[in-house]
């Protein structure tokens, strides 16, 4: 089950025997993110999350969903039709299912993608996943939710993304980032939190401190806003 983590930050849903996830919903889009964008994709995305953003565009998946065998989940993923899935959330990793789903659809030939908080383990993730790491700012509310024995994990096919909420945020990641050389070890993206920071103001802030990231927009939302299921 699902506690409420908004006081325990603890969060249950688990795997059964048989292997089932739980889902929000699964959907086709195009991606509007990271390395795939653009790509007609299914979007696999699976229930709860103990991370509470204040930006988070997806707080229906926090609760609810519907529990489906991972093998009901590859049939529903099939009759959609294209080669590209992301699994998403919530926070997937939050759910034992989701390590073996991953696995699942890679060995079903899917070009395969994770989009995770950055505050679960992803070591144990399939290395032919193609993980979008979040670290969290201190505009997110969750800057204390970071893993950061995670960065020991990234590959070069993986990417770091940070949400901007505002200046202080921007500033904060060009530090997090050159400490670490995060930029040596797989892609960057800065993307500006939807409604926060102007897209143009972002753009002109990486140009001026040549920063070594790429600068992204959620093409989804240029397209359809912040619907769900889009």
């Amino acid at each position: 089950m699902l506690s409420d983590p908004i006081g325990t930050r603890e969060l249950t849903i688990a795997a059964d025997a048989t292997g089932r996830v739980k889902l929000t919903e699964i959907f086709l889009s195009i991606q509007g993110e990271a390395d795939h964008v653009g790509w007609p994709t299914v979007f696999v995305r699976l229930t709860g999350c103990p991370l509470r953003c204040q930006y988070c565009d997806t707080q229906y998946a926090f609760h609810g969903g519907e529990w489906f065998s991972i093998e009901d989940v590859m049939r529903r993923v099939e009759d959609l039709k294209v080669r590209h899935v992301c699994v998403t959330g919530g926070e997937p990793l939050a759910q034992k299912g989701c390590v073996p789903l991953l696995a699942r659809l890679c060995d079903a030939g899917y070009v395969v993608s994770l989009e995770t908080s950055g505050a679960m383990d992803i070591s144990k993730v399939d290395e032919r996943v193609a993980r979008v790491v979040d670290i969290k700012t201190p505009g997110s509310g969750e800057v204390a939710r970071n893993r950061l024995e995670n960065l020991d994990s990234l590959r070069p096919g993986d990417q770091l993304k940070f949400v901007l909420c505002d200046r202080a945020d921007f500033d904060w990641a060009c530090v997090f980032l050159s400490e670490r050389r995060l930029h040596e070890r797989c892609s960057v993206l800065f993307s500006p939190s939807y409604g926060q920071v102007e897209p143009r103001e972002l753009a002109q802030w990486i140009i001026d401190a040549r920063a070594p990231v790429r600068f992204q927009v959620q093409i989804h939302k240029v397209l359809w806003g912040d619907t769900p299921g889009r």
